[in-house]
């Protein structure tokens, strides 16, 4: 079931939650950007322990909350590392040396090494997506997407609305597959239960249809703000440290590889 995290008081407070989700976005970009062009895992290496010690320190996630987050993410990563190890075509070449056979297999130093890289980068990219999700609220992006970024009012509620929804149909689905046990029916996948899900996703989007419109986000007007995201010693701090972390990475790859 999709869910989203939650964000406590603590995280809020801490000075990556109170930094603009712009900044964040910016940095996150950013390396994302990085890690394209940078083919060596040592980067990725870097990246990944400045994003925990980011979430973990700047961000003060719980352990327990930022350890379960990575549990799908690090699952991927070794499923990657698996697949690329076992089936690369470093395999194929001769003159690679052999780590391992059994049977028909045989994994090389080289395909290791490639299923290795593949995996890490999984995990770094994984991990901008965490640190994000883990100290910034939702409401909180969609204000700075307009106070800051100067994006329509309209779009900003639209993409808020539905990625709040999408947390609501799984709970939806939940439902209506319990319902249908306590009929006395099958409650796995049927064709009615898409039906039924797809009427409660319409209804539910007329309603946010209506209270958008009541709060003034009929075209020619400019509703009011709730809260005001104003730029602060915050933002320096975290994109600073950002940026650091990248300078970082990108020394890694003057360490001479070991071997």
């Amino acid at each position: 079931m999709i869910i989203a995290p939650e964000i406590g008081d603590r995280q809020l407070d801490s000075p990556l939650g109170r930094a603009s989700p712009l900044v964040k976005l910016g940095v996150g970009l950013v390396w994302l950007g990085f890690l394209l062009v940078a083919v060596d895992p040592r980067p990725a290496v870097v990246l990944i322990l400045a994003s925990a010690a980011g979430c973990l320190g700047l961000g003060r996630v719980p352990l327990r909350q930022f350890a379960r987050a990575w549990v799908p993410f690090v699952a991927a990563a070794l499923g990657v590392l698996l697949v690329n190890t076992a089936l690369g075509a470093a395999n194929l070449d001769p003159a690679n040396p052999t780590l391992l056979r059994v049977g028909p297999l045989r994994v090389t130093g080289a395909a290791l090494a490639v299923g290795v890289a593949l995996g890490l980068r999984v995990l770094a990219v994984a991990a901008v997506g965490v640190a994000f999700a883990l100290t910034t609220e939702a409401t909180r992006l969609a204000d700075a997407l307009v106070q800051q970024a100067r994006v329509p009012e309209r779009f900003a509620a639209g993409a808020l609305a539905a990625h709040q929804a999408v947390p609501r149909l799984a709970l939806d689905l939940a439902t209506l597959r319990q319902a249908r046990r306590i009929r006395g029916l099958r409650g796995d996948m049927h064709p009615r239960l898409l039906l039924a899900l797809l009427i409660l996703a319409v209804r539910r989007a007329g309603r946010v249809a209506l209270a958008m419109d009541a709060r003034g986000f009929a075209r020619g007007t400019r509703p009011s703000r709730y809260r005001v995201v104003a730029w602060s010693s915050a933002d320096l701090v975290v994109g600073a440290a950002g940026l650091g972390a990248l300078a970082l990475a990108a020394l890694s790859l003057a360490i001479p590889a070991p071997g």
